[in-house]
């Protein structure tokens, strides 16, 4: 099914103050909008781009698609939705997921409380009013609103601000420089053209091998290698979805419950347990499947080192058999831990290697030095370039909220406090901001988790903090600062059990220059993070101060996050337990 984008309705007037103000209009927009208007609070929503989508409205690349299957990489909320949305592939491909994106936005009517081609530039919490006064600027020109709100809910996402590395010489280069976080709508033809593309992460791992069939030449500069799984992406088969559909409910649980947010099949035993020629059957069955759940060969494969080496030679070994050339083939093979960055799914990439027109430049050592009028300049040679490509990534987590001026009590900005690293609690709220969300902010699973269900878990625990507070009468919430301080503490302690602290990512912000080296995401697991969610919540939100409350109303009366009670799946999380402490970490 595909349902095409609707142009953006008319600009209304917006008339005095709103309950809510929603930053962003991708998954996490969208499914605030909704969950607002059910809970019976008024909201508007800006949206930089002239659609809905988010991430999958501007990551328009060659073959960009979710790594998630597609049939749980969607809104578990509606079971209405589940069943008439049908998907085509089994990694849905951008433009799809854009239109289901769209269909989500027509079917519940979200456009009209939405004001596209809209920037947020500044939030500032009026202390006296307890009201967030939200400032934006129109990308036409033509002025912006200025808005009351009693809430803020940063929907920004975390990957949504483009990491563009200012190399020397951009400006004398003739040629387009495109980054495929922000790539053309009407796309991009480079047929007959000598293409670089920058950087070897995900974008680039997926639409390299697309670019290769349009290019005359392509030149890949790459710092550091990534391991990469193959997705074995095909049609979905009919049969698969009817069984699907008819059980969608208990997938959907069972994926509540597993470390990811999504489920697989996951092998619990040790690596080291098993004789090496079990471990190669067990690595070659997981390799024939293909996609993310590789990772699920074995329980230990990200607490022991040791461990890790098997699985990490076995995919080198891989890369080896697929490339012919051997030197190239020894640049391609990673030397860090298997996982330690995000593992990358993809069609052909190793491959695409052997054509003759690609050619890998190692730019580890002797760095890109500029552009050229013609190209770019690497260890003294000039490589001669129609067009370059950025694949260089996002300053993950924290980017999109490092644009806006948000200031909270006293006049502190949330880019002084988060100066050494971001800091919340939860990975919702932040001390000193009352009244202000984070959808999937730094110190929640976000990246580590399926992200649409870490979306839907935190906002159905925001709606649900908004409505008690309504009923006991506060006036704001705000989160405790030693509770803030205990959470911090325990997302930098889990942090280390795994041996996905270990290199250098954009976890921990790596890919940027300058910013401070914290392991961003939760590592604990998702079941295990949404447990600490519930016990906030039932335990009558103990971590936070609500102000001016004129009731009592203890427990908080549970609405939409009854679903996330759920109990955990010992049989995938203990393993994790004893590798780290007692602390489930996958």
């Amino acid at each position: 099914m595909t349902s095409k984008s609707a142009p953006p309705t008319s600009r209304a007037p917006l008339s005095g103050p709103v309950d809510a103000v929603v930053v962003g209009a991708g998954f996490g927009g969208l499914y605030a909008l909704h969950c607002l208007r059910q809970a019976g609070f008024s909201a508007v929503a800006f949206e930089t781009g002239d659609g809905v989508g988010g991430t999958w409205y501007w990551n328009r690349y060659p073959g960009a698609r979710c790594d998630v299957e597609s049939l749980q990489y969607s809104y578990s909320f509606s079971e209405d939705l589940d069943q008439e949305w049908n998907w085509s592939e089994k990694y849905a491909p951008q433009p799809e997921i854009l239109s289901y994106a769209n269909h989500v936005a027509d079917r519940f009517d979200l456009r009209r409380d939405i004001r596209f081609s809209t920037r947020v530039v500044a939030a500032t919490f009026d202390e006296a009013r307890a009201l967030w006064v939200v400032e934006t600027e129109r990308l036409d020109g033509s002025g912006g609103d200025r808005v009351e709100a009693r809430f803020c809910i940063m929907a920004v996402g975390c990957l949504s601000s483009a990491n563009k590395p200012p190399f020397a010489g951009m400006a004398d280069f003739k040629g387009p420089i495109y980054h495929t976080g922000e790539w053309p709508k009407d796309g991009v033809d480079f047929t007959g053209l000598r293409v670089g593309v920058i950087g070897t992460g995900s974008s680039a791992i997926q639409s390299i091998p697309l670019i290769a069939e349009q290019a005359k030449a392509l030149t890949v500069f790459q710092r550091t290698p990534n391991y990469s799984v193959p997705a074995y992406n095909a049609p979905l088969d009919p049969a698969y979805v009817a069984e699907v559909k008819a059980n969608y409910p208990a997938l959907r649980a069972k994926a509540r419950s597993r470390p990811t947010g999504f489920y697989f099949p996951f092998n619990t035993q040790p690596a080291l347990a098993s004789t090496p020629e079990e471990r190669r059957r067990q690595y070659e069955e997981a390799w024939a499947r293909g996609g993310l759940p590789f990772l699920g060969a074995y329980g230990d494969l990200l607490f022991n080192k040791e461990a890790n080496d098997t699985i990490a030679e076995f995919a080198r070994e891989k890369i080896r058999g697929i490339v012919k050339d051997p030197k190239t083939a020894e640049l391609l093979c990673p030397e860090n831990v298997f996982g330690c960055k995000r593992l990358c799914v993809d069609t052909n990439y190793f491959a695409t290697y052997n054509k003759p027109h690609v050619s890998l430049v190692d730019v580890s050592k002797t760095p890109i030095e500029r552009f050229t009028a013609n190209g770019l300049a690497v260890g003294g040679k000039t490589y001669e370039l129609d067009a370059v490509v950025c694949a260089t990534g996002f300053a993950a987590m924290t980017g999109a909220f490092d644009k806006i001026r948000i200031t909270g009590r006293g006049g502190l900005t949330l880019a002084e406090k988060w100066q050494a690293g971001p800091r919340t609690y939860l990975g919702v709220a932040s001390a000193g901001f009352p009244n202000l969300f984070m959808v999937t902010g730094p110190g929640s699973p976000s990246v580590l988790a399926s992200m649409i269900q870490a979306i839907e878990q935190h906002v159905d625990w925001m709606v649900d903090m908004m409505a008690h507070l309504r009923d006991v009468g506060a006036r704001t919430f705000e989160a405790r600062a030693e509770d803030e301080d205990r959470w911090v503490a325990h997302v930098n302690e889990v942090s280390q059990v795994s041996l996905r602290s270990t290199c250098s990512s954009w976890y921990v912000g790596a890919n940027v220059p300058g910013r401070p080296r914290v392991f961003m995401p939760y590592i604990g697991g998702f079941p295990v993070y949404v447990q600490k969610c519930n016990e906030e919540m039932d335990g009558g939100y103990g971590g936070f101060v609500l102000d001016g409350a004129t009731t009592r109303n203890a427990p908080p009366e549970i609405r939409l996050t009854r679903r996330w009670h759920v109990p955990l799946d010992m049989d995938v999380i203990s393993p994790a337990m004893l590798a780290a402490r007692q602390v489930p970490v996958v």
